[in-house]
């Protein structure tokens, strides 16, 4: 993609070129998960005049604390989303330069910062998976529990959809991506049931494609878990690259953060969660802040039920080793 200064929005009058019917934030309602907990990990260590990364910017709830709680940092907020770039531009508006927003997927963020600023990164956060708005918005086909297209893209303008990433794959790589991603011990025979219904021309929403997994493995189980929910989970990840979005974050993250600067990631499925581990289990790197994850309070998880799923890791960057000679 484009790494051009285009996709920087400082305000939102840059928001011109995409189609909104309704206020951003009335549209992009998004409740910050762990937010008191990821931001006093940043700040703590962030020296006086540094800049901070929101790496996945969303509502920028966690951008918003940051900048309240230190009127001497900075934020750069990177979202894939253009209505998450909309719905944050809007709410950080008041923070005149102290905030800017880009348009662009994380894995992009250290080309787009060289072209920004060489200043070191005093800090970096991210919220990893998809956002309340992204799965309330059937529109999106991120869920199954609204009929919508088969999309499931965060970034609306560029991509492959769901859709068409089944039509492209055959049966036995598509059942590869549902066992990889979704952990489905199942994959196989959901795969051919999917590929049957799309060769049929019966697959067009999220609607069919819970009705072609049913079909495979029956309904849910009294109290059990929606019997769509690995295979959803697998087919977002695949469409949106999340694996490989996550493995690029962390080693540029690792390069051009500032030793003694925080790392805050909030993960919610165990996939994400393992790649954090592992790299924070580099102690010449990196030492951890949170040897075991930390978990939203019951308080949280009551008012917040998707935060019941999340867990923060947290590392400080170690001094950088010099070259043995």
């Amino acid at each position: 993609m484009s790494m051009e200064l285009q996709f920087v929005y400082d305000d939102v009058s840059s928001d011109e070129e995409f189609d909104w019917e309704s206020s951003a934030m009335d549209d992009f309602e998004h409740v910050t998960v762990m937010r008191e907990e990821v931001v006093t990990a940043l700040v703590a260590s962030a020296p006086a005049g540094g800049l901070i990364i929101d790496a996945t910017l969303g509502g920028g709830g966690h951008s918003e604390a940051i900048l309240e709680r230190r009127s001497d940092l900075r934020v750069i907020g990177f979202d894939r989303d253009p209505r998450a770039i909309a719905a944050s531009s809007e709410r950080l508006a008041r923070f005149g330069t102290r905030f800017q927003s880009v348009h662009s997927a994380f894995s992009c963020g250290v080309e787009i910062l060289e072209q920004l600023t060489r200043e070191p990164i005093a800090g970096v956060c991210a919220d990893l998976g998809v956002s309340s708005p992204q799965i309330d918005d059937p529109t999106r086909g991120m869920s199954f529990r609204h009929s919508g297209p088969l999309d499931m893209r965060m970034d609306t303008l560029s991509g492959e959809t769901a859709l068409e990433l089944i039509g492209r794959l055959d049966a036995d790589e598509l059942a590869d991506i549902i066992f990889r991603y979704g952990e489905e011990r199942r994959s196989r025979r959901i795969a051919r049931n999917i590929k049957r219904a799309f060769d049929e021309d019966d697959l067009a929403t999220t609607a069919d494609l819970r009705r072609a997994i049913v079909r495979a493995i029956g309904p849910a189980r009294i109290g059990g878990v929606d019997p769509g929910t690995r295979t959803f989970q697998a087919l977002r990840i695949a469409v949106n690259s999340e694996i490989d979005e996550l493995e690029k974050l962390l080693l540029w993250v690792t390069q051009r953060i500032a030793p003694g600067a925080a790392f805050a990631v909030l993960s919610f499925h165990s996939l994400e969660d393992r790649l954090v581990k592992q790299l924070f289990r580099q102690g010449d790197v990196w030492k951890a802040l949170t040897k075991k994850p930390r978990m939203a309070s019951d308080e949280e998880a009551s008012t917040n039920p998707r935060s019941r799923s999340a867990k923060l890791r947290v590392a400080r960057r170690l001094p950088f080793l010099e070259p043995s000679e």
